[in-house]
């Protein structure tokens, strides 16, 4: 056969290849697909998803990062919408249903145009375009909020709240958020807020009321004394905190030890005593009279903590111990000879409660408080994991807004501002670029019409009814899911952090843009996994 004729083996066989606009339609429908699932969550009147996993482990939530990380997703273009959500619960904690709808949107206007053979390139131009006057007209539409303004504060959380099933409460625990915010908040140099969520920390416990949940201005350790005997309160707690095993060293080298005298193995496990007694004396003479430690602590220490009336928690994990140095001033110490006073941290009170079945230490009247704890409580463990949840996704919102010190109206209200001011700037731009932006700005309508739709009412009545109001002027023009009508959303006291509708723009054009310009999908087909028997290499016979 002549050179000319030879067949040129690029791809290894089994390899499957979608090309042109087979491939970027099959990548808009697996993104649209994922859009499509959390669709009906949005909203205070949004439905919940009930996911079980392999192991029959129930999740029920309308959470939308929680909905997408549980999903078992396989597509690669759907995957990229999974990991929309999860920037946005990273950099924000709410928003993720907004940001993964919209990149939904995004798409299927994109399939039309598409369709109309406007290239991918021109739409991803103006959909950047369009990104760019989305950001200017958020940022002319927020309004400041400070750090003292602690009733906007609260509003803001409970707009986080109002699609979560802890509405019915959402003003119990929005005064706990923002206590719980407002007390591990830390200036910078600059007089700029930071905020760590790592700070706060949550406990969960089925078995009571939501409403019976509540904060400690301090920690809660979900440990008990190593030794029943041991205080079960103490009063003016001096806390040392351990980094090293109160246990009798093992030799770094394999050594026999030779006996062959009873008093040798009596002055042997003497000496094993008097160390133990040694570490527990160091920290006794210290002046603690509580010790967190993370190793293990020996029977006999154990013992000797208890007659000295040491307070002794043992195998405590790091992140509750470097919240506890935090909290209380403590220094974590790593060798147990050069504890001192300095290194000791101080509560009033470090106490066990039994929460239900458990035990746990309670650490309060902390000087000046940097840590808190929630103790979440729910009638199931179900409802208690959803709230937890919805705490999050609250005080994540009043982190931001208290980091960035701006708001945005929700209700649909800030997302038909910007579909209006887009059309008016689209006619601005000119050329194909303008059908892109159009197609954005109708993109932008997804919000309003869902929430409409998941509230039960006509979402075009809706649309344009909201469009008629922000024609006139009305920029906080927003949908009452509970009325069915356009109200502003300002007076209702429906807010939001700037940075969630940031983010979510942001994100949702970047996950677009990414998906429509990819043309060509070549995927691998997995090696098949040799099975030992019939085909079984040589020399593994028997």
């Amino acid at each position: 056969m002549g050179m000319g004729n030879a067949p040129v083996i690029i791809l290894r066989e089994g390899t499957k290849r979608d090309k042109g606009k087979d491939a970027q339609f099959n990548n808009i429908a697996a993104a649209r697909a994922i859009s499509d699932a959390v669709r009906s969550s949005l909203g205070p009147r949004g439905m919940d998803k009930m996911l079980v996993d392999s192991l029959g482990d129930v999740v029920i939530t309308n959470d939308g990062v929680t909905i997408l990380k549980e999903m078992d997703v396989q597509h690669p273009a759907a995957k990229m919408l999974v990991e929309v959500a999860k920037t946005q619960d990273a950099e924000v904690g709410d928003g993720t249903t907004t940001s993964v709808i919209l990149s939904g949107e995004l798409l299927k206007k994109a399939t039309d145009l598409i369709d109309a053979n406007v290239h991918p390139t021109i739409i991803a131009s103006g959909y950047r375009l369009a990104n760019e006057k989305a950001q200017q007209v958020l940022i002319d539409t927020a309004k400041k909020v400070s750090i003292d303004d602690v009733d906007t504060l609260k509003l803001i959380a409970q707009t986080a709240m109002i699609s979560k099933s802890v509405n019915t409460s959402k003003e119990y625990f929005a005064d706990m958020v923002v206590d719980a915010v407002k007390t591990v908040v830390d200036v910078d140099q600059d007089g700029k807020y930071t905020v760590d969520l790592k700070n706060i920390q949550t406990v969960k416990k089925a078995g009571a009321k939501m409403e019976e949940s509540y904060i400690v201005k301090g920690l809660i350790i979900d440990k008990e004394p190593v030794q029943p005997s041991m205080p079960k309160s103490v009063k003016d707690a001096k806390i040392a905190l351990i980094d090293a095993a109160f246990e009798v060293k093992k030799t770094e080298i394999d050594a026999k030890i030779q006996i062959t005298d009873p008093s040798q193995l009596s002055a042997f496990l003497a000496e094993e005593e008097n160390m133990l007694k040694d570490m527990v004396m160091k920290v006794k003479a210290a002046g603690a009279n509580v010790v967190f430690c993370q190793k293990g602590i020996d029977d006999l220490a154990q013992h000797m903590f208890a007659r000295e009336g040491i307070y002794a928690c043992r195998r405590v994990k790091k992140s509750d111990m470097e919240r506890l140095g935090r909290s209380t001033g403590a220094s974590i110490v790593n060798k147990i000879s050069e504890i001192d006073a300095d290194d000791l941290g101080y509560a009033e009170t470090v106490e066990l409660k039994k929460v239900e079945d458990e035990e746990m230490t309670f650490i309060t009247g902390v000087k000046e408080p940097k840590t808190v704890s929630v103790l979440v409580r729910g009638g199931t463990n179900h409802v208690a994991d959803e709230v937890e949840r919805s705490l999050v996704d609250a005080w994540s919102v009043v982190r931001v807004a208290i980091e960035d010190g701006m708001m945005v109206t929700g209700g649909g209200s800030t997302a038909m501002e910007i579909a209006m001011q887009l059309r008016d700037y689209a006619a601005s731009v000119g050329g194909r670029a303008q059908i892109a932006i159009e197609a954005y700005a109708s993109a932008m309508e997804i919000i309003p019409s869902t929430l409409a739709e998941n509230a039960g009412l006509d979402p075009i009545d809706t649309v344009i009814e909201m469009r008629k109001q922000h024609k006139e002027g009305k920029n906080f023009a927003g949908l009452n899911p509970y009325t069915g009508k356009v109200e502003d959303m300002f007076a209702l006291n429906v807010i939001e952090p700037y940075r969630i509708g940031k983010q979510a723009i942001n994100s949702a054009t970047d996950a677009a843009v990414m998906i429509l310009r990819i043309d060509d999908v070549i995927a691998s087909q997995a090696s098949p996994v040799p099975q030992f028997g019939d085909g079984a290499p040589s020399g593994l016979d028997d």
